[in-house]
């Protein structure tokens, strides 16, 4: 990978990983249906000023069913669970358990789609789940009430992006930046009438107003963008092993910034959950491969 993709990989990593910061600080506030009604607006708004200036175009009545079916999936339903999850786990718990996602997605094409799967496959889907096992299980906020159904929305998020996977890979071709601004625009409007059921909470004072644009326009438009980059100048699989570096940065920034503690579960769980991930996705360094070609 060139230096500059590998720089766009931690910088995305980095982001995405703040996310969940953003939103244990802003969802006590505001709730998780008006926080999370910002971030998509938010994003949408910043990538439609991104679509003139690149002049990609949208397409919406062509493919306006695509990204309303892309943005539940996607965008709209796990951005919701993961915020109704933030008001009780932690950021590091919730970064982990986002890191599941390509579990989920492997779990869905073995029992739906009957796919083959591989021993060391096999191996990743138990050694992730027994990572999310450690990191929540000697965690102390299982203390709390309602964590374990915290953990369940939470997890819930994660599979649903399994699903937007296979989906993904099914469903007509559709230009990736289209299908991130379409998606935005559409989880906006799925996202707004929720708020009746989770109402405002509290003041929206600066600091809250600055994660919701934070978790907006960084976290859902920048991210995207660098996403996308990554993807054209390294190819999807490289680009998708940010998904090992985001627990990393989660744990990190929880711990900088609200004294989030970690412990040796933290650590065992994350890395455990990392390795495990990676033998699902395929993902081999680069050292192994050069091995192999020697045997």
């Amino acid at each position: 990978m060139q230096l500059s993709s590998l720089l766009r990989l931690f910088s995305l990593a980095a982001i995405w990983g703040s996310s969940f910061l953003f939103m244990r600080i802003a969802v006590e506030s505001l709730g998780p249906a008006a926080l999370m009604t910002g971030r998509v607006l938010f994003a949408a708004l910043f990538l439609a000023l991104m679509g003139v200036l690149l002049k990609q175009a949208l397409h919406w009545r062509e493919h306006w069913k695509h990204y309303f079916v892309l943005g539940f999936f996607n965008s709209a339903l796990p951005f919701l669970l993961f915020a109704i999850a933030a008001q009780t786990l932690t950021a590091s718990v919730l970064s982990v358990l986002n890191a599941t996602a390509p579990i989920w997605g492997a779990l869905i094409g073995i029992l739906w789609f009957r796919q083959k799967v591989s021993w060391t496959v096999l191996l990743g889907l138990v050694l992730g789940i027994s990572g999310v096992a450690i990191l929540v299980g000697f965690d102390p906020v299982l203390l709390k009430p309602g964590a374990l159904l915290a953990v369940v929305a939470a997890a819930a998020a994660a599979f649903c992006y399994g699903i937007a996977t296979h989906y993904t890979k099914n469903a007509k071709k559709v230009p990736a930046f289209a299908n991130a601004h379409g998606s935005m625009w559409a989880s906006s409007l799925m996202l707004a009438p929720v708020i009746w059921a989770y109402p405002v909470q509290g003041e929206l004072s600066l600091g809250v107003a600055a994660a919701v644009l934070a978790l907006g326009v960084l976290c859902s438009g920048v991210a995207y963008l660098l996403f996308f980059r990554l993807v054209e100048e390294e190819g999807a699989t490289s680009a998708l092993t940010v998904t090992f570096l985001i627990p990393v940065f989660g744990v990190f920034w929880g711990h900088l910034f609200l004294a989030e503690q970690v412990g040796w579960h933290t650590i065992l769980g994350v890395l455990t959950v990392i390795f495990g991930t990676a033998l699902v996705t395929g993902f081999k360094p680069s050292v192994f491969q050069r091995v192999k070609m020697l045997n």
